[in-house]
């Protein structure tokens, strides 16, 4: 079936290699409904290029044509056809056949000897070839976007992931219920339901990304991960705007329906702000900003298929955004002190002033954040009313800390502790040693990135040590560990002994021991 341009949304397989369009790019077509694509047809006319034609005119000149075998089949003419044609008539130049002769005449030409030419004109035919799709690794999704649970329910199951952030959560399961119910109903009657996108803001390592990807594997959905530093205006270096959805296409195994029920997110949103020197063009700010708003409100863009730009050999396909969900996240870092200069910009004299200090201290401080703070910051209010949704992220606490160490299903501690137990080997942390790791985190002001890199530190000589004795069963990392003033404990298995029973001798009447010697058991135990 062909759309207005022309195109044919039909899958074109070559006749020869058998290979799709999503492999080879764009393929010619053949008078007789055939394929054939660029590698092969080069391939083809190199070998034209390479034939003897001085040899093949004799034999057209004596009246020997050669005939283009059937393809897959290796037959062998009959007697009588051999006696009909003249034996040698049936040669074709990089048959088998002719491998007796090439060694007689060495004077002989070369031979096309891997193309299957009956393919081309009519004597293959086309064989479809499946498109192997992505094996998906990980848990099960607990949801579907068929099936969208209630708001409390999924974020339920948020918090089995995702430490603190209550606030985020909550807004987020919000958007994603009233989102992909949305899409499932449509439009029933007079009244659309606009799309609601999401703007999150927090500082790093607050779990923005770690939240996203958290949400798209519980439901089940494509999720797009594209960095915003990368974006710029159409026509200069760099991706454009449509390399996200190009992106969910590719994480959507090329299916269209699936890609549109997808969610993007744009990281690093804030590196978008407006320049604040004019002097030059600014191709990856405020363009990009102007690019985005027709993918946030919803449109049909053509993406390239099984490629990430656009040219002649990439063949395009038609998505619509109105149903995918666009979420956006930056950590803003300037943004506190424009939020600190509104909220004091009354006079700081008299009897209704405000002391310039305030709110040097509020560490929630971007929750009071508005349009206009984002505006001041260099975002324009177009690409700000098609955020309609924005959520804060507090920063992490010691607290905090020590619950993402501890509580989540794929917590750090218990990725370390199912390594050591491949070893038979017991790994356990005292809880001033995570109070210790939580302080030495909150220094680094990078979030919850430090913690695997401090812990990283701290178990490299015991990830070295262990698999040199067979004897370790237990290593308690303590605080004094942590704060260098000491090592880990380490405890070595207990082996156990059994006595031997007892032997009555009847004779004498009396009872004595086979052995005195203990015997170690099968199976130690932990001290």
């Amino acid at each position: 079936m062909n759309d207005n341009n022309g195109n044919s949304d039909e899958i074109k397989y070559c006749s020869i290699c058998h290979r799709s369009e999503h492999d080879t790019g764009r393929q010619l077509d053949l008078p007789n409904g055939g394929h054939i694509c660029p590698d092969c047809l080069q391939s083809m006319m190199n070998a034209v290029g390479s034939i003897n034609y001085s040899d093949l005119m004799k034999d057209l000149m004596n009246g020997k044509i050669p005939e283009m075998p059937a393809p897959d089949k290796e037959q062998t003419p009959s007697s009588d056809e051999e006696k009909k044609d003249g034996g040698d008539e049936r040669k074709f130049y990089g048959d088998d056949s002719t491998k007796d002769d090439d060694k007689k005449n060495p004077d002989r030409g070369p031979t096309v000897s891997f193309l299957n030419l009956g393919d081309i004109f009519g004597g293959g035919g086309q064989r479809q070839q499946k498109v192997k799709k992505k094996k998906k690794t990980g848990p099960k999704p607990v949801f579907t976007y068929d099936n969208i649970p209630a708001p409390h329910l999924l974020k339920a199951e948020l918090d089995k992931y995702v430490i603190g952030q209550e606030e985020a959560k909550k807004v987020i399961s919000v958007a994603a219920y009233n989102h992909y119910k949305r899409v499932k109903t449509g439009t029933m009657d007079d009244i659309d339901i606009e799309k609601s996108n999401i703007l999150l803001i927090g500082p790093t390592g607050s779990g923005k990304t770690y939240l996203v990807k958290t949400l798209a594997r519980l439901l089940d959905v494509p999720l797009a991960i594209t960095d915003a530093t990368n974006l710029t205006e159409a026509g200069y270096i760099g991706d454009d705007v449509e390399s996200c959805i190009s992106k969910l296409l590719a994480e959507a195994d090329n299916d269209v329906d699936k890609a549109e029920k997808g969610i993007v997110f744009i990281d690093e949103i804030d590196k978008l702000a407006k320049k604040q020197n004019l002097n030059s063009r600014d191709v990856s700010g405020e363009a990009v900003q102007q690019g985005l708003l027709k993918l946030l409100e919803g449109s049909e863009v053509e993406v390239p298929v099984g490629a990430n730009s656009k040219n002649a050999m990439v063949p395009m396909t038609t998505v619509d955004t109105k149903n995918i969900l666009f979420i956006c996240g930056g950590a803003f870092p300037a943004l506190e002190g424009i939020i600190k200069q509104r909220l004091t910009r009354q006079t700081s004299m008299g009897f209704s002033a405000e002391l310039k200090d305030a709110y040097d201290k509020d560490k929630d401080i971007l929750s009071k954040v508005n349009n206009d703070d984002l505006r001041a910051f260099g975002m324009i209010p177009e690409f700000i009313g098609r955020l309609p949704i924005v959520c804060t992220l507090s920063s992490l606490d010691e607290d905090m800390y020590v619950r993402i160490l501890r509580e989540p299903k794929n917590a750090i501690i218990k990725q370390y502790q199912k390594l050591l137990r491949l070893d038979d080997v017991e790994l356990s942390f005292e809880d001033g040693a995570l109070r210790a790791i939580a302080r030495q985190a909150m220094k680094k002001e990078t979030g919850a990135r430090a913690l695997r890199s401090i812990i990283e530190k701290y178990m490299l000589d015991i990830m070295y040590e262990i698999p040199k004795d067979r004897n370790i069963g237990r290593v308690v990392i303590t605080e004094d560990y942590i704060n260098g003033k000491g090592g880990p404990r380490v405890e070595i298995r207990q082996l156990e002994y059994k006595p031997q029973p007892q032997i009555e001798d009847k004779s004498k009447g009396q009872q004595t021991k086979e052995s005195t010697a203990p015997q170690q058991a099968a199976g130690g135990t932990l001290c």
